[in-house]
């Protein structure tokens, strides 16, 4: 969905269109996700059912080497999403009930499953469950020579209760306790020690809810391995304000407290927008700030409205204070530098199964 048609566009057409454009806004790593191969286009690569297969709907494994080589020529690092957190419930396609049982890679019953992703739970105990998430690792690594990994979802491979109707209020006890997934965190322990051991240099990431305390510390420190943490409470700030409080009311104090209330010597990733903001049923920022003028008034003939030239502003100074304030390194999502003005949505049923919105407008920054 990075192309400005809309349709499923391919690694070779990103290395050929979009690569360009990342290296002149002078970016120096790319997050892409669901490149892992998954039956449900809609499920934004979440729902695995091939662990070592590259998604073919955008091209070949060769296709997928083509863009990293390229990216590589151009100075730009490659981190791919990677879902180890759990796999698709589908047993035709998926390693779901693999040998007929419901626990060859999961717990048995109520535990191996999640009731809210309609998914299926690793088993981290599992010698054989380690064997084949680590064994993944090297493969990308390896095969691909991707430069790291995004870990999807790290708080439910941190807890028993997989984040599943619990809220984290920062007491320690939420963290250590029986609650903790110990054979989960042992996995992330393993995972990183290994993927820096084959790539020196590489980058881990966490996605975690939860702030677990030393997530982003060296294992000889006593912590789990990550090189960073996602700022994820950034975004979820940033639109509630935008929703909810006019920009008149905005504390100052309390954005530059959110903004900095980070662990100690834990690196995080900070970012404005995100798809989880951004996807239908949600509006982006843009939307938010232009309100209707989004669709015109915008161009750079017409005398800008105080809603435009206010929104602008308001839109840099997000994006300004995320990136000086929010962490060790910056997140964008998916051209949003100009501001796309549109919601994402991948074609579905809910939408007559369009591709309107399953593309970037490229076009509104060159003209």
């Amino acid at each position: 969905m990075a192309q400005e048609d809309g349709k499923v566009s391919s690694y070779r057409e990103y290395a050929e269109h979009i690569l360009p454009r990342v290296k002149k806004a002078g970016y120096n790593v790319i997050q892409l996700m669901a490149i892992q191969e998954h039956a449900y286009y809609g499920s934004f690569g979440y729902h695995v059912t091939g662990f070592f297969g590259i998604s073919s709907r955008s091209g070949t494994p060769d296709d997928f080497k083509f863009l990293v080589d390229k990216a590589h020529g151009m100075g730009i690092k490659i981190v791919i999403d990677l879902v180890h957190s759990h796999a698709s419930n589908n047993v035709f396609d998926g390693i779901n009930r693999f040998d007929g049982t419901d626990h060859s890679f999961s717990h048995g019953g109520a535990r191996g499953y999640h009731s809210g992703w309609d998914s299926m739970l690793f088993d981290y105990s599992k010698y054989e469950v380690k064997r084949f998430l680590l064994s993944n690792l090297a493969w990308y690594l390896d095969e691909y020579h991707v430069d790291g990994f995004r870990f999807d979802a790290v708080t439910s491979i941190l807890y028993n209760h997989h984040g599943i109707g619990f809220s984290f209020s920062g007491n320690y006890n939420e963290y250590f306790g029986m609650q903790t997934d110990l054979d989960g965190i042992t996995y992330l322990m393993l995972a990183n020690t290994l993927v820096k051991k084959l790539r020196p240099g590489a980058i881990t990431i966490a996605e975690d809810v939860s702030g677990h305390p030393t997530l982003c510390r060296s294992i000889r420190d006593g912590g789990i391995g990550f090189d960073f943490r996602l700022g994820m409470f950034l975004p979820d700030m940033w639109v509630k304000l935008l929703k909810e409080t006019p920009d008149e009311n905005w504390n100052m104090g309390a954005l530059v407290h959110a903004m900095t209330n980070r662990r100690w010597l834990e690196k995080v990733v900070a970012y404005a927008e995100s798809h989880d903001q951004a996807i239908v049923g949600d509006k982006t920022q843009s939307m938010y700030l232009f309100d209707a003028e989004i669709y015109h008034g915008m161009d750079r003939r017409s005398q800008p409205s105080l809603t435009v030239s206010r929104g602008m502003a308001l839109h840099k100074m997000i994006r300004l204070l995320t990136q000086s304030l929010g962490g060790e390194a910056y997140l964008n999502f998916m051209g949003n530098e100009f501001g796309h003005p549109e919601w994402i949505d991948f074609p579905r049923e809910g939408n007559n199964n369009s591709y309107h919105y399953c593309r970037r407008q490229w076009s509104l920054l060159d003209n």
